[in-house]
């Protein structure tokens, strides 16, 4: 990976600067226009943008908690209930990059609101639902949608915030949010599902949405990159259809198994078509993803610490979910409750990160340490059984692991996006997010084929005749086990690779490398 990329390095130490006379002057870029706003109004700003962020991280698990209730109402089988999940994270995954320019193409403010009205209104006609088939197009217009809203949110705080200690705190908060978000969906879902309806899960974004966009009009400046990028129609094709079939081929495991002609064929046309989409992105003259971006060791090894977090984020969410209310019995409220202290590890590991740890040290420490302390986190998870206790099996192993992802959210996500070209702004934070989502589509589909092997096979190995109710409890625990251990297994090999890629030392991006055009 390239090391040369201006801004990626350790300044040099400062030479004091003449004192100046008279009042300061504002910042300006070389066009002569304001480069970031006032301080008071960037943090009013962060505000808006984390509320969007919020709204996208939370629909990514809401309606996990609803899932038992809502596959009771519509009458969608197990085989089918990962398409909830999947839909959403394959549309929202596989477009962002396409949002990403559009964004640097028509202006960041304008993208950002169309991606939340159209959020909105997917997240009415979800709500609505009477049929497996209209969910599953609700949310994928969910996640198209977010791939236009979620690029533009966070380039507008990349080019928000240039400050290097402003920014680390900045990212710090969103990368907070960003992580917490999750677990906060499913203790929101847990509430509504119990108290009003699992429809209210869908609901509930509409309101978000509305909140959002009256802010987001008035508060958001109308910015682009000073260059207008061309769309790469074909990089778009060949990046929709290649991930579109590496993930629906993961995902057809579950059902047809590894060995069928189906789960095979679409991999392979997958994994083909993403090899095409690298070469001509090195070749194309206007790329959807120039490769500088994604070619430098640092933001490199932080995409893969995003990519591992969101493939292995789902052992938690998806399965434990189901295991404290299928298995423990819990009540929605209680299964939401009982993710609330993964939620505040969260919340503090990401605080201290982005504003002590991360402008002193850098990513390089703490990205690993966070994937390991999540592997570590995962373990534990595994020794639950059909009648643990929250105290002893459970806690340990969300609080372990919550610390772990709260590291990885505030270091890698800043250092995903900085240094980044103003032209790339968009894109840039869209290759974040595209890691995180795509991440989590392929852990999601991996996870479940694994889970639904492991139960077959623990089937097969005690039971002679048909199973009861306790040897299908004692399956799914085994199912639980094996998504854990993947789980854990992501996160250790994801540290392991980015102690190798990321550089030591706090990088500090040049101020002038993401210059912005206000209007």
């Amino acid at each position: 990976m390239s090391s040369t990329e201006p801004g990626r390095h350790l300044a040099p130490a400062a030479t004091p600067a003449p004192a100046r006379t008279g009042p300061p002057r504002p910042r300006t870029s070389p066009e002569g226009v304001h480069a970031a706003p006032a301080p008071r109004a960037q943090w009013v700003v962060l505000a808006v943008l984390s509320l969007a962020q919020l709204m996208v991280v939370l629909d990514a698990t809401i309606v996990n908690i609803a899932l038992p209730t809502a596959q009771g109402a519509l009458g969608f089988s197990d085989e089918n209930r990962q398409w909830v999940v999947t839909s959403y994270a394959l549309a929202f995954g596989s477009l962002l990059l396409l949002g990403g320019r559009l964004s640097d193409l028509v202006g960041r403010k304008p993208t950002f609101l169309v991606g939340l009205v159209g959020f909105g209104l997917a997240s009415a006609l979800g709500g609505a639902a009477q049929s497996f088939e209209v969910l599953i197009a609700a949310r994928a217009l969910q996640g198209v949608s977010g791939a236009l809203l979620a690029p533009a949110a966070l380039s507008l705080l990349t080019t928000t915030f240039t400050d290097p200690a402003a920014r680390t705190k900045a990212f710090g908060i969103f990368g907070g949010v960003s992580g917490a978000g999750g677990g906060i969906g499913l203790l929101l879902g847990g509430v509504l599902t119990e108290h009003l309806s699992w429809r209210w899960c869908l609901y509930i974004n509409v309101v978000l949405a509305v909140v959002a966009v009256v802010a987001g009009a008035l508060l958001l400046k109308h910015e682009r990159s000073p260059e207008r990028p061309v769309l790469d129609w074909a990089g778009t094709v060949l990046a929709v259809l290649g991930l579109v079939g590496v993930v629906y081929g993961l995902a057809g495991a579950e059902s047809d198994g590894w060995s069928a002609a189906t789960t095979w064929g679409f991999l392979t046309a997958g994994v083909v078509l993403l090899a095409v989409f690298c070469w001509w992105q090195s070749r194309a003259a206007h790329p959807l993803l120039p490769l500088r971006v994604v070619l430098d060791r640092d933001r490199g090894g932080a995409l893969i610490g995003i990519a591992v977090v969101g493939a292995g984020m789902f052992g938690i969410f998806l399965f434990l979910t189901y295991y404290m209310t299928s298995t423990l019995g819990y009540s929605p409220v209680q299964t939401g409750l009982g993710f609330l202290p993964m939620i505040a590890a969260i919340s503090v590991a990401a605080g201290v990160v982005g504003s002590v740890l991360m402008p002193r040290v850098g990513p390089k420490p703490l990205t690993p340490t966070g994937l390991l302390l999540a592997a570590l986190g995962m373990a534990w998870l595994t020794r639950i059984d059909v009648d643990s206790a929250y105290a002893g099996a459970i806690l340990p192993g969300l609080l372990v692991t919550g610390l772990g992802l709260g590291f990885v959210f505030a270091s890698a996500m800043a250092t995903a996006t900085l240094g980044v070209r103003a032209s790339d702004a968009g894109v840039g934070s869209a290759v974040a997010n595209t890691a995180q989502q795509i991440g989590g589509s392929i852990g999601t589909a991996l996870l479940s084929a694994f889970a639904g092997s492991a139960a077959a096979d623990w089937i097969a190995g005690h039971v002679a005749g048909a199973p009861t109710a306790a040897d299908a409890a004692q399956a799914a625990v085994a199912s639980y086990h094996t998504a854990f251990w993947w789980s854990a297994g992501f996160f250790a090999a994801g540290a392991v690779v980015t102690l190798l890629l990321l550089r030591p030392g706090a990088p500090v991006a040049d101020p002038d490398a993401a210059p912005v055009i206000a209007h």
